[in-house]
């Protein structure tokens, strides 16, 4: 399997950032968990107009939703970055190009409302927007396996 992947891909397992990993099931249903919970109190903190937190939460809905999948194909990463280059490499057909766009998106946004404290309504609205559909989509494929 190591030779069909990237290079970035490769140079983060050799790197340790991304680990082949044993994985039970009941660890990939605690991750969809979490990630149900983060979208929940996302959904809580725009209510209250608390935006930062509102991207924060979502951000984590996603990762959370990505690390179920990473866990399905047998991986584990250690960073934000090597899952968005896992999910590129191992989901690239089945999340597609959207999907992983959202993803990246949030990461974004979550990286300035936690360090640049530049956060806002609209950015809470796409990240919970995002974490709603890559939610939904990690489910879907979760079942379909």
């Amino acid at each position: 399997m190591g030779n069909r992947m990237s290079s970035e891909f490769n140079l983060l397992l050799r790197e340790r950032k991304l680990l082949r990993a044993r994985i039970t099931r009941d660890m990939i249903v605690k991750e969809i968990k979490a990630a149900e919970t983060d979208l929940r109190d996302a959904h809580d903190s725009l209510d209250q107009h608390k935006f930062k937190w509102a991207t924060i939460q979502a951000y984590y809905s996603m990762f959370h939703s990505a690390r179920a999948l990473l866990y399905h194909r047998g991986y584990r990463e250690k960073s934000h970055y090597a899952m968005l280059v896992a999910l590129r490499e191992l989901f690239a057909n089945e999340l597609g190009k959207d999907v992983i766009g959202r993803f990246e998106q949030g990461m974004d946004l979550r990286q300035e409302a936690d360090y640049g404290l530049k956060f806002s309504e609209t950015g809470a609205l796409e990240t919970i927007e995002g974490a709603e559909e890559f939610l939904k989509k990690a489910k879907e494929l979760l079942r379909a396996k």
